[in-house]
């Protein structure tokens, strides 16, 4: 009796094998949404603390890129390891067997949230979600969009019930920021932290 009442008691997961060997590898994907300088931003700083990055953009994000930033397609591409079209199924991001910490979304707009809250996988941005998911790996999309709608906020809460992590960018004042800079990349690092690295961030009771 003892042991069947041992046996029903709730135990503590063991990491998986996989996870336990998982590379300091991460997906990065960036979709149309405004706010491209956040995908940018998270290449930059897994580049400072040497972590393998495989990037994907949408035609959108593309085309936003144009918009807001100065940088081409091309310098955005060689802030990764590798990088990969959109249209690119068989890259192996589509893959459950590549090893990876998770992916990144960063901004993620709605249509690729719902993508992702859908299951259809119908660019290659939205399949390696998909495998992330599926996995049991991380998924943190940093949605961009204001105001939300019902449908919205339905996709935010299909994806959290799948096992992604929401996270808006929002700004935090308390590190007294004096460039947007300053924002942009206290929000990413907040991110990247969520994958487990050890960014540089400004903590709440901590002194520099």
């Amino acid at each position: 009796m003892k042991d069947v009442q041992q046996s029903l008691e709730p135990r503590a997961l063991e990491p998986r094998a996989s996870e336990a060997r998982a590379p300091e590898r991460l997906i990065v994907g960036i979709s149309g949404a405004s706010g491209i300088v956040y995908g940018i931003e998270a290449l930059r700083q897994l580049r400072e603390l040497g972590a393998e990055t495989h990037l994907v953009m949408s035609k959108s994000a593309i085309l936003t890129l144009s918009h807001e930033c100065e940088l081409g397609y091309a310098e955005v591409c060689a802030l990764a390891s590798r990088h990969y079209q959109n249209n690119d199924i068989g890259a192996v991001i589509a893959s459950g067997t590549f090893r990876t910490r998770g992916m990144l979304v960063a901004p993620c707009s709605i249509r690729s949230l719902s993508e992702i809250a859908t299951g259809v996988t119908g660019s290659l941005l939205s399949r390696a979600a998909d495998v992330v998911l599926k996995e049991r790996r991380r998924l943190v999309l940093m949605v961009r969009e204001t105001p939300l709608h019902a449908g919205h906020l339905q996709s935010m809460l299909n994806v959290t019930q799948m096992g992604a992590i929401v996270a808006p960018p929002v700004p935090a004042f308390y590190p007294k920021p004096e460039h947007i800079d300053d924002i942009v990349r206290q929000s990413v690092g907040r991110a990247l932290e969520l994958f487990g690295f050890e960014a540089k961030i400004h903590r709440w009771g901590e002194e520099e």
